[in-house]
């Protein structure tokens, strides 16, 4: 993506209400995330994008995170995700990124949807330059034909879009991951919202 293009929506999140930082590689924004939160209760969303970073692992050394994708023993997925949402710092990623400032999110248990709009002190949103589109109807396009089938595959549900791998089939099949969709149109009232921009493709 060229620099023209992240100046751009970097603009249009400003204009909306958010804090926009952006970082040439996952490691250098690992390290600022890492330098910006110290000793907080920190929840995670279900997210490729953290998991890549090994943002769980640097966080939790100084802060105790609650993410699903690391359930501790004897611990439920439902208490863990729960806890999420509680937590003084939430941080995600996104499913589409409008260059005109629209924030997309699907969700299936919607827990993270959820979370992303309101309760937490502060809410991180970290985006790769692979989730960014021209416009809201394109992002949108995004998180349905590309985010959402590329994860139910990775999840091995039994829908259309995890078999083909193609595109939302908007099936009726109980496995159905596609179940909650959330738009930002602007930073909620409440709490401090900052986007992280990274060029890099990261996540779905």
């Amino acid at each position: 993506m060229k620099k023209e293009k992240f100046a751009l929506v970097e603009n249009k999140l400003r204009d909306r209400g958010y804090i926009v930082s952006f970082f040439d590689t996952a490691l250098q924004a690992s390290e600022y995330i890492d330098s910006q939160i110290d000793s907080q209760t920190i929840g995670f969303g279900g997210s490729m994008t953290l998991e890549q970073m090994g943002l769980y692992e640097l966080l939790n050394k100084h802060n105790k995170v609650f993410w699903h994708h690391r359930i501790p023993n004897g611990r439920t997925s439902k208490e863990v995700r729960l806890q999420a949402n509680g937590a003084n710092i939430y941080i995600s990623s996104v499913n589409g990124l409008a260059e005109t400032g629209e924030i997309i999110n699907i969700d299936g248990n919607c827990n993270r949807i959820a979370s992303i709009f309101y309760g937490h002190e502060k809410v991180y949103f970290v985006v790769g330059k692979n989730k960014i589109e021209k416009d809201y109807d394109s992002a949108l396009y995004r998180a349905r034909n590309i985010a959402a089938p590329l994860n139910a595959k990775r999840l091995g549900v039994k829908t259309p879009c995890a078999i083909k791998g193609d595109k939302c089939y908007n099936c009726k099949s109980p496995e159905r991951i596609c179940r909650g969709l959330s738009v930002l149109w602007d930073k909620p009232m409440t709490g401090e919202f900052e986007v992280i921009l990274i060029d890099e493709e990261l996540g779905y």
